[in-house]
């Protein structure tokens, strides 16, 4: 044998033991797990229910910010604020709902809808940010929810002990007695 042959044969069998010893150190690969698919949305609260609203219904959240009061409008129109140059009427969803804010002010958030020629904030008690839910705990049921709220809500997720709400913002953007905000 050459030399030539014999550092080939060599370079082989040292190859041939860092391949046994690389398998005999490796840890096993995670066991493959069925992945469930989620559904996600921004959490909040609204007399004393929690709710969520699709991602791609809500724009930002935000800090109630310092608005103006309007005249002739109904009582759960706040007013308007100027959001980075941009005019934002704010309304007040639980008095839309004929109910009253329930949280402390340093509490309450707006969701922003901002869609088509809608521009909209409307006051929740609190926002929770983003929560994801597998989508076999999605259920049509309805349940212990007001009468005036039940045309915005699609069906609801459980997570544990709690109840998540689909509301759908949209909707209330097309309903008539919430474009005609105007005192009657």
């Amino acid at each position: 044998m050459s030399d030539a042959q014999a550092q080939k044969s060599n370079a082989f069998q040292a190859l041939l033991e860092l391949a046994g010893r690389s398998k005999h150190f490796a840890r096993g690969l995670p066991a493959q797990v069925a992945i469930k698919p989620h559904w996600s949305g921004i959490g909040f609260s609204l007399m004393g229910r929690r709710f969520v609203a699709p991602m791609d219904e809500i724009s930002e959240m935000l800090e109630v910010p310092p608005y103006t009061r309007l005249p002739g409008v109904q009582p759960w129109v706040r007013g308007v604020a100027n959001v980075r140059g941009r005019l934002l009427p704010l309304f007040d969803l639980a008095a839309f709902f004929g109910s009253k804010i329930a949280s402390q002010r340093k509490q309450r958030r707006v969701l922003i809808l901002d869609r088509d020629d809608i521009y909209s904030g409307l006051i929740v008690d609190q926002v929770y940010g983003m929560q994801h839910f597998p989508v076999d705990t999605f259920s049509d049921d309805k349940v212990d929810l007001p009468e005036a709220l039940s045309p915005f809500v699609q069906g609801a997720y459980r997570q544990g002990e709690n109840q998540w709400n689909v509301f759908s913002p949209a909707h209330l953007a097309v309903e008539p007695r919430f474009i005609n905000a105007a005192e009657s």
